[in-house]
Protein backbone atom coordinates (compact mmCIF):
# COMPACT_ATOMS: atom_id res chain seq x y z
CA UNK A 1 0.00 0.00 0.00
CA UNK A 2 1.12 3.34 -0.74
CA UNK A 3 2.08 5.35 2.66
CA UNK A 4 3.01 8.80 1.40
CA UNK A 5 1.58 11.55 -0.73
CA UNK A 6 2.73 11.98 -4.08
CA UNK A 7 2.20 14.22 -6.59
CA UNK A 8 1.49 11.71 -9.73
CA UNK A 9 -0.59 8.80 -8.90
CA UNK A 10 -1.04 5.98 -11.57
CA UNK A 11 -4.04 3.57 -10.88
CA UNK A 12 -5.08 0.95 -12.97
CA UNK A 13 -8.50 -0.12 -12.75
CA UNK A 14 -9.19 -3.10 -12.97
CA UNK A 15 -12.31 -5.36 -12.95
CA UNK A 16 -13.16 -8.70 -12.78
CA UNK A 17 -16.60 -9.26 -14.52
CA UNK A 18 -16.66 -7.87 -18.26
CA UNK A 19 -19.64 -8.25 -19.75
CA UNK A 20 -17.82 -8.85 -22.93
CA UNK A 21 -14.23 -10.50 -21.78
CA UNK A 22 -14.93 -12.10 -18.06
CA UNK A 23 -11.57 -12.03 -16.30
CA UNK A 24 -9.85 -10.82 -18.42
CA UNK A 25 -7.28 -9.26 -16.21
CA UNK A 26 -5.87 -12.76 -15.19
CA UNK A 27 -5.91 -13.58 -18.61
CA UNK A 28 -2.91 -14.70 -20.23
CA UNK A 29 -1.01 -13.00 -23.42
CA UNK A 30 1.59 -14.51 -24.29
CA UNK A 31 2.23 -16.40 -21.09
CA UNK A 32 2.00 -13.23 -18.40
CA UNK A 33 -1.48 -11.39 -17.32
CA UNK A 34 -2.99 -8.80 -18.30
CA UNK A 35 -2.70 -7.21 -15.02
CA UNK A 36 1.16 -8.02 -14.60
CA UNK A 37 2.02 -6.22 -18.26
CA UNK A 38 0.51 -3.48 -17.30
CA UNK A 39 1.51 -3.02 -14.08
CA UNK A 40 4.71 -3.61 -14.92
CA UNK A 41 3.92 -0.31 -17.77
CA UNK A 42 3.15 2.02 -14.94
CA UNK A 43 5.96 0.31 -12.69
CA UNK A 44 8.81 1.70 -15.45
CA UNK A 45 7.40 5.27 -15.70
CA UNK A 46 7.45 5.83 -11.82
CA UNK A 47 10.87 4.65 -11.62
CA UNK A 48 11.42 7.59 -14.03
CA UNK A 49 9.79 10.25 -11.96
CA UNK A 50 10.74 10.75 -8.17
CA UNK A 51 7.51 11.92 -7.41
CA UNK A 52 5.16 9.22 -8.95
CA UNK A 53 3.57 5.87 -7.86
CA UNK A 54 0.98 3.30 -8.96
CA UNK A 55 -1.81 1.01 -8.08
CA UNK A 56 -4.15 -1.74 -9.02
CA UNK A 57 -7.79 -0.95 -8.19
CA UNK A 58 -10.01 -3.67 -8.00
CA UNK A 59 -13.64 -4.87 -6.91
CA UNK A 60 -12.51 -8.65 -7.04
CA UNK A 61 -10.45 -10.34 -4.65
CA UNK A 62 -9.27 -12.86 -6.77
CA UNK A 63 -7.28 -9.96 -8.87
CA UNK A 64 -6.79 -8.62 -5.25
CA UNK A 65 -4.59 -11.75 -4.58
CA UNK A 66 -2.75 -12.31 -7.58
CA UNK A 67 -1.58 -8.73 -7.17
CA UNK A 68 -0.26 -9.59 -3.41
CA UNK A 69 1.33 -12.62 -5.08
CA UNK A 70 3.16 -11.04 -7.56
CA UNK A 71 4.56 -8.03 -5.51
CA UNK A 72 2.07 -5.44 -7.28
CA UNK A 73 0.46 -3.10 -5.16
CA UNK A 74 -3.56 -2.69 -5.39
CA UNK A 75 -6.09 -1.84 -3.45
CA UNK A 76 -10.22 -3.31 -3.33
CA UNK A 77 -12.46 -0.93 -4.18
CA UNK A 78 -16.38 -0.56 -4.06
CA UNK A 79 -18.22 -2.45 -6.96
CA UNK A 80 -20.73 0.29 -7.38
CA UNK A 81 -18.17 1.87 -9.86
CA UNK A 82 -19.49 1.98 -13.01
CA UNK A 83 -16.45 3.05 -14.79
CA UNK A 84 -13.13 3.32 -14.55
CA UNK A 85 -12.95 7.02 -13.92
CA UNK A 86 -15.24 6.42 -10.76
CA UNK A 87 -13.05 3.58 -9.90
CA UNK A 88 -10.10 5.64 -9.29
CA UNK A 89 -11.80 8.34 -7.55
CA UNK A 90 -12.59 5.75 -5.11
CA UNK A 91 -9.04 4.22 -4.66
CA UNK A 92 -7.72 8.00 -4.22
CA UNK A 93 -9.99 8.59 -1.00
CA UNK A 94 -10.11 5.11 0.11
CA UNK A 95 -6.12 5.68 0.15
CA UNK A 96 -6.40 9.21 1.60
CA UNK A 97 -3.95 10.83 -0.60
CA UNK A 98 -3.82 13.83 -2.50
CA UNK A 99 -2.18 14.08 -5.99
CA UNK A 100 -2.14 16.85 -7.89
CA UNK A 101 -2.54 14.08 -11.01
CA UNK A 102 -3.68 11.23 -11.56
CA UNK A 103 -3.57 8.63 -14.02
CA UNK A 104 -5.98 6.32 -15.18
CA UNK A 105 -3.89 3.69 -17.07
CA UNK A 106 -6.95 1.12 -18.08
CA UNK A 107 -6.08 -2.73 -16.62
CA UNK A 108 -7.07 -3.93 -20.39
CA UNK A 109 -4.71 -2.09 -22.03
CA UNK A 110 -1.10 -3.83 -22.33
CA UNK A 111 0.61 -2.25 -25.16
CA UNK A 112 0.45 1.44 -23.88
CA UNK A 113 4.73 2.21 -23.95
CA UNK A 114 5.89 4.07 -21.29
CA UNK A 115 6.74 7.01 -22.78
CA UNK A 116 3.41 7.81 -23.82
CA UNK A 117 2.28 8.03 -19.76
CA UNK A 118 5.63 10.05 -19.37
CA UNK A 119 4.47 12.64 -22.74
CA UNK A 120 1.00 13.29 -20.70
CA UNK A 121 2.99 13.94 -17.48
CA UNK A 122 5.58 16.54 -19.32
CA UNK A 123 2.50 18.27 -20.92
CA UNK A 124 0.60 18.40 -17.49
CA UNK A 125 4.11 20.75 -16.24
CA UNK A 126 3.50 22.89 -19.54
CA UNK A 127 -0.66 23.03 -20.31
CA UNK A 128 -3.05 23.74 -17.93
CA UNK A 129 -6.13 21.89 -18.02
CA UNK A 130 -8.90 19.50 -16.61
CA UNK A 131 -8.19 16.29 -18.20
CA UNK A 132 -5.38 15.04 -20.60
CA UNK A 133 -5.28 12.47 -22.77
CA UNK A 134 -2.87 10.95 -25.66
CA UNK A 135 -3.38 10.38 -28.98
CA UNK A 136 -1.53 9.62 -32.46
CA UNK A 137 -3.21 10.77 -35.94
CA UNK A 138 -3.01 7.88 -38.13
CA UNK A 139 -0.91 7.29 -41.50
CA UNK A 140 -3.28 6.16 -44.28
CA UNK A 141 -1.61 2.36 -44.02
CA UNK A 142 -3.07 2.69 -40.02
CA UNK A 143 -6.13 3.98 -41.25
CA UNK A 144 -6.89 0.92 -43.58
CA UNK A 145 -5.87 -1.36 -40.52
CA UNK A 146 -8.10 0.43 -38.05
CA UNK A 147 -10.90 -0.10 -40.81
CA UNK A 148 -10.53 -3.80 -41.29
CA UNK A 149 -10.35 -4.23 -37.40
CA UNK A 150 -13.63 -2.48 -37.38
CA UNK A 151 -15.15 -5.59 -39.35
CA UNK A 152 -14.39 -7.99 -36.90
CA UNK A 153 -14.81 -6.19 -33.48
CA UNK A 154 -16.50 -2.67 -34.51
CA UNK A 155 -16.59 -1.47 -30.84
CA UNK A 156 -12.51 -1.67 -30.36
CA UNK A 157 -10.61 1.49 -30.79
CA UNK A 158 -12.03 5.37 -30.26
CA UNK A 159 -10.67 7.76 -32.55
CA UNK A 160 -10.90 11.96 -31.62
CA UNK A 161 -11.59 15.09 -33.35
CA UNK A 162 -9.94 17.90 -31.87
CA UNK A 163 -10.04 22.29 -31.80
CA UNK A 164 -7.14 24.15 -33.52
CA UNK A 165 -5.62 24.47 -29.71
CA UNK A 166 -5.39 20.30 -29.75
CA UNK A 167 -8.23 20.10 -27.18
CA UNK A 168 -10.75 17.32 -27.75
CA UNK A 169 -14.55 18.83 -29.46
CA UNK A 170 -16.11 14.42 -29.20
CA UNK A 171 -14.89 11.06 -28.86
CA UNK A 172 -16.44 7.74 -30.65
CA UNK A 173 -16.27 4.23 -31.56
CA UNK A 174 -17.24 5.14 -35.07
CA UNK A 175 -14.33 6.46 -37.11
CA UNK A 176 -14.59 9.91 -37.34
CA UNK A 177 -14.52 12.36 -38.79
CA UNK A 178 -15.65 10.44 -41.70
CA UNK A 179 -13.38 9.77 -45.22
CA UNK A 180 -16.53 10.55 -46.91
CA UNK A 181 -14.06 10.71 -50.59
CA UNK A 182 -10.89 8.91 -49.26
CA UNK A 183 -9.33 8.58 -53.49
CA UNK A 184 -10.02 12.37 -52.95
CA UNK A 185 -8.85 12.11 -49.66
CA UNK A 186 -5.54 10.63 -50.34
CA UNK A 187 -4.54 12.27 -52.89
CA UNK A 188 -4.69 15.67 -51.15
CA UNK A 189 -3.56 14.30 -47.71
CA UNK A 190 -0.20 13.35 -46.78
CA UNK A 191 -1.49 11.45 -43.60
CA UNK A 192 -4.98 10.96 -43.02
CA UNK A 193 -7.62 13.38 -41.06
CA UNK A 194 -8.08 10.18 -38.25
CA UNK A 195 -6.93 10.57 -34.71
CA UNK A 196 -6.58 7.52 -32.84
CA UNK A 197 -7.45 7.79 -29.04
CA UNK A 198 -5.25 5.90 -26.52
CA UNK A 199 -7.52 5.08 -23.99
CA UNK A 200 -5.52 6.45 -20.83
CA UNK A 201 -6.57 9.44 -19.04
CA UNK A 202 -4.78 11.65 -16.42
CA UNK A 203 -7.27 14.08 -14.37
CA UNK A 204 -6.17 17.04 -11.74
CA UNK A 205 -7.58 15.96 -8.65
CA UNK A 206 -10.17 18.54 -8.45
CA UNK A 207 -11.52 17.40 -11.92
CA UNK A 208 -11.92 13.43 -10.48
CA UNK A 209 -13.54 14.35 -7.44
CA UNK A 210 -16.15 16.45 -9.08
CA UNK A 211 -16.87 13.75 -12.08
CA UNK A 212 -19.13 11.64 -10.17
CA UNK A 213 -21.19 14.60 -9.60
CA UNK A 214 -21.35 16.15 -12.50
CA UNK A 215 -24.81 15.34 -14.82
CA UNK A 216 -24.16 12.07 -17.16
CA UNK A 217 -23.78 12.60 -20.77
CA UNK A 218 -26.08 10.62 -22.74
CA UNK A 219 -23.21 9.94 -24.66
CA UNK A 220 -21.90 7.21 -22.17
CA UNK A 221 -24.24 5.12 -22.00
CA UNK A 222 -23.64 1.45 -22.92
CA UNK A 223 -26.04 1.07 -25.35
CA UNK A 224 -24.96 4.19 -27.10
CA UNK A 225 -21.21 5.39 -27.31
CA UNK A 226 -20.12 4.03 -23.51
CA UNK A 227 -17.24 6.98 -23.82
CA UNK A 228 -17.13 7.99 -19.87
CA UNK A 229 -14.98 10.70 -21.23
CA UNK A 230 -17.86 12.11 -22.83
CA UNK A 231 -19.07 13.26 -19.49
CA UNK A 232 -16.08 15.73 -19.07
CA UNK A 233 -17.11 17.78 -22.66
CA UNK A 234 -21.02 17.02 -21.80
CA UNK A 235 -19.92 19.11 -18.83
CA UNK A 236 -17.74 22.06 -20.18
CA UNK A 237 -14.16 20.33 -18.72
CA UNK A 238 -11.17 20.79 -20.97
CA UNK A 239 -9.53 17.78 -22.63
CA UNK A 240 -5.76 18.13 -24.13
CA UNK A 241 -5.34 15.61 -26.46
CA UNK A 242 -1.15 14.57 -26.44
CA UNK A 243 0.24 14.03 -29.94
CA UNK A 244 2.29 11.01 -28.89
CA UNK A 245 4.15 8.48 -31.19
CA UNK A 246 4.50 4.62 -30.76
CA UNK A 247 7.80 5.19 -32.29
CA UNK A 248 7.08 2.83 -35.02
CA UNK A 249 5.54 -0.28 -32.83
CA UNK A 250 1.95 -1.34 -34.08
CA UNK A 251 -1.01 -0.98 -31.91
CA UNK A 252 -4.54 -1.53 -30.69
CA UNK A 253 -7.59 -0.21 -28.41
CA UNK A 254 -8.20 -1.87 -25.05
CA UNK A 255 -9.10 -5.90 -25.10
CA UNK A 256 -12.56 -6.21 -25.33
CA UNK A 257 -12.53 -10.01 -27.07
CA UNK A 258 -10.41 -12.84 -27.68
CA UNK A 259 -9.60 -11.78 -31.32
CA UNK A 260 -8.38 -8.68 -29.37
CA UNK A 261 -6.23 -11.09 -26.99
CA UNK A 262 -4.83 -12.63 -30.25
CA UNK A 263 -4.03 -9.23 -31.92
CA UNK A 264 -2.30 -8.26 -28.95
CA UNK A 265 -0.48 -11.48 -28.98
CA UNK A 266 0.93 -10.88 -33.07
CA UNK A 267 2.14 -7.00 -32.28
CA UNK A 268 4.42 -8.59 -29.39
CA UNK A 269 5.45 -11.49 -31.84
CA UNK A 270 6.26 -8.87 -34.46
CA UNK A 271 7.81 -6.06 -32.26
CA UNK A 272 8.51 -7.57 -29.25
CA UNK A 273 8.37 -6.45 -25.81
CA UNK A 274 7.83 -3.19 -25.03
Amino acid sequence: MIQENRDILIVIPARYDSSRLPGKPLMKIKGVEMIKRVASIASRVCEKNADCAYIVATDDDRIINFCSENNIRAILTSKDCRNGTERCRDAVERLKLNPKLIVNLQGDNPLCPPWVIQDIIDEWQRVDADVYTPSVRLSWDEYDRLLASKKETPFSGTTVVEDKNGFALAFSKNIIPVVRKPEKAREVLKISPVIRHIGLYAYTWQTLKEYSDNEESPYEKNFIEGLEQMRFLYNGYKIKLINTDYRGRETTGGVDSIEDVRRVEEIIEKFGEL
